[in-house]
């Protein structure tokens, strides 16, 4: 059974830190699959000069596969579907970004929390910097530091896939 939840928030909120934390502990348990929105196209995965950049530039699709890894670069935009068959057998799926889609959603919060998020997400983990009496009653709080906690909740409310 694939399970899968998502996690949103502000630049630098800790999200990316979370989700590692998270799957550092559970990796030995579970087999786990993270997709990593980035919304700005920021992100570059090649070098140039390299065999595999040489390929990507011509736009075709390309897959370098070696003893260890395959990695797979792509021109085209993937749909949720697309993407969870490529990644092939796991048992969860961490999403982070993606706001749009319809999956149990922490958001994570430090410093400031903005409450446009509150329509999408199911759960905050934040820290002590955070009052805690700025959330609704219908989000549960989780605290950012408590790995075990946020993990007990993933197990509990992530949707089967």
């Amino acid at each position: 059974m694939k399970r899968a939840v998502a996690f949103t928030g502000p630049s630098n909120s800790g999200k990316t830190t979370l989700i590692e934390k998270i799957a550092s502990r559970l990796i030995s348990t579970y087999k786990i699959a993270i997709i990593k929105n980035d919304p700005s196209n920021k992100a570059q995965f090649d070098k140039e000069g390299k065999d595999s950049y040489k390929f990507y530039q011509t736009g075709a699709e390309v897959v370098v596969t070696s003893p260890t890894r395959t990695t797979y670069f792509s021109h085209r935009q993937k749909n949720l579907d697309e993407i969870i068959h490529m990644l092939g057998e796991f048992d969860y799926l961490f999403v982070e970004g993606l706001k749009y889609l319809p999956l149990p959603r922490i958001g994570v919060f430090r410093n400031e929390i903005d409450n446009s998020y509150f329509d999408y997400i199911k759960a905050v983990a934040i820290d002590d910097t955070i009052d805690k009496n700025t959330i609704p009653s219908t989000i549960d709080i989780l605290d950012l530091n408590n790995i075990d906690q946020i993990i007990s909740w993933i197990l509990k409310n992530a949707k089967e896939i």
